[in-house]
């Protein structure tokens, strides 16, 4: 089963850390897929509609302050869930993945806190564990060292099975945030 896939980059910078992961992650899926970088303004509604026709959603962004970034939140601040009188709701049910890139270790835990507001708000499907690249997993040119290349791409080729199991899974995209 073919899949479609959708990275959203949460960096305000164009073509950082999140951005070279994001891409080898999704190399590793063999799926067709857009990247979006959302430090580029992208219209809402187009962004919207992206994510509605994707089977599978990447979240890459770095981490400020144990946390994503203000344009991951901004973009969910802006995203319906389908509750409430809403007529959207674009992440329910979908296939979703966590790429964090952070310069501590430490704050690998902002990967669960993200997860947490996909899974439990949105009802999105959320590929575990996540995935923190710290500063380590890059060389000094901004490339993926050694190494972390294979884990890039092992979360990748996960999330291509896992994104094509929600897809062909109608009682596991159904389900709708509680609340």
């Amino acid at each position: 089963m073919t899949v479609s896939l959708l990275g959203l980059v949460g960096s305000p910078n164009a073509g950082g850390r999140s951005s070279t992961a994001l891409q080898a992650f999704l190399d590793a899926t063999g799926a067709p897929s857009t990247v979006v970088e959302l430090g580029r303004a992208p219209d809402p509604e187009d962004l919207q509609r992206a994510v509605e026709a994707a089977d599978g959603v990447v979240f890459a962004t770095p981490t400020y302050r144990a946390r994503s970034s203000g344009l991951i939140k901004a973009f969910l601040e802006n995203t319906q869930r389908g509750a409430a009188g809403e007529q959207r709701a674009p992440l329910r049910g979908k296939a979703t993945a966590i790429l964090h890139t952070g310069n501590a270790t430490e704050h690998f835990l902002a990967v669960d806190d993200l997860r947490s507001i996909l899974a439990g708000f949105f009802a999105a499907q959320v590929l575990s564990p996540g995935l923190f690249l710290s500063g380590d997993h890059f060389d000094p040119d901004g490339g993926l060292a050694a190494g972390s290349l294979d884990l890039v791409a092992a979360h990748g080729r996960a999330f291509g099975e896992f994104t094509a199991a929600v897809r062909g899974a109608p009682a596991v995209t159904a389900l709708a945030p509680l609340l």
